[in-house]
C-alpha cells in the first residue's frame, strides 16, 4: 500500500485525537511540511500526510515508551509504507531511529517549532500568527517560563539539519501557518469574531 490519502489520514487522526489542540498542532506541522515540500520540490501530499499523523497515537499512548511506537505499530498494520513509519519515528529523539532523509529532517524542524510559533502567537494582542517575526520567537525562547514543554535545543537543532538560517525557518514556517490561520484558529480577533470587513 501507497501513502494514504488526506482524507483517510484526518479519519485516522480523528478516531485516536479527540484533543482539539492536538488537532490544531497536526494541521500546523502537516502545513509546514506540504509548504517544505513545495520548496524541496518533493511530494506534497505525501509530507502532509506525514505531517498530520506524526503524533496521532500521542493522546492514547503520551509516554516515551509508547509514543511514536504505538503509532508505528497500528501504521504498520495498516499497510502504510515503511518510509512514513520510519520518518514518524524519528522525528522522537529517543527512538534512535535516524533521521536520514530529508522529510524526516524537515518533520523535526517543523514539530517543535510549529509548537512554539503557536504559543508566541496566542499571547500577542492581535492573536494572529501571521503576525509573528522571528525576533518574536528567538526572544521568547530565551523565557524559559514560557512553553516550558518545548524543547529549545530541538528548535534549533532542527534548522541547522536542514541547513536553513533559523530566522529564515521561523520566517518560512509562520508563512506555511497562516495559510490555515483559520483552521489553527491562529487568524486574529477579528477573524474569530465573524467580521469581515468589506
Amino acid at each position: 500500500m501507497g501513502y494514504p490519502s488526506r482524507d483517510e489520514a484526518w479519519a485516522l487522526l480523528t478516531e485516536y485525537t479527540q484533543s482539539e489542540s492536538l488537532r490544531k498542532h497536526a494541521l500546523a506541522v502537516e502545513a509546514a511540511m506540504r509548504a517544505y515540500a513545495r520548496r524541496f520540490q518533493e511530494d506534497e501530499e505525501a509530507w502532509g500526510v506525514v505531517g498530520l499523523l506524526h503524533d496521532f497515537d500521542y493522546e492514547r499512548h503520551p509516554t516515551r515508551e509508547e509514543h511514536p511506537l504505538k503509532g508505528a505499530e497500528i501504521l504498520r498494520a495498516k499497510g502504510f509504507p515503511e518510509e512514513m513509519i520510519r520518518t514518524i519515528l524519528s522525528h522522537a529523539s529517543y527512538t534512535g531511529v535516524p533521521r536520514d532523509s530529508r522529510m524526516a529532517q524537515t518533520l523535526f524542524a517543523v514539530d517543535e517549532l510549529s509548537g512554539f510559533v503557536t504559543a508566541v502567537a496566542l499571547v500577542r494582542p492581535s492573536k494572529r500568527v501571521a503576525d509573528v517575526k522571528p525576533k518574536s520567537v528567538k526572544k521568547k525562547m530565551k523565557d524559559k517560563a514560557f512553553a516550558r514543554a518545548v524543547d529549545r535545543d530541538e528548535i534549533r537543532e532542527g534548522a541547522a539539519q536542514l541547513g536553513i538560517d533559523f530566522d529564515e525557518h521561523v520566517a518560512f514556517v509562520v508563512a506555511a501557518m497562516a495559510e490555515v490561520a483559520s483552521e489553527l484558529g491562529l487568524a486574529g480577533e477579528e477573524a474569530s469574531a465573524g467580521g469581515a470587513t468589506s
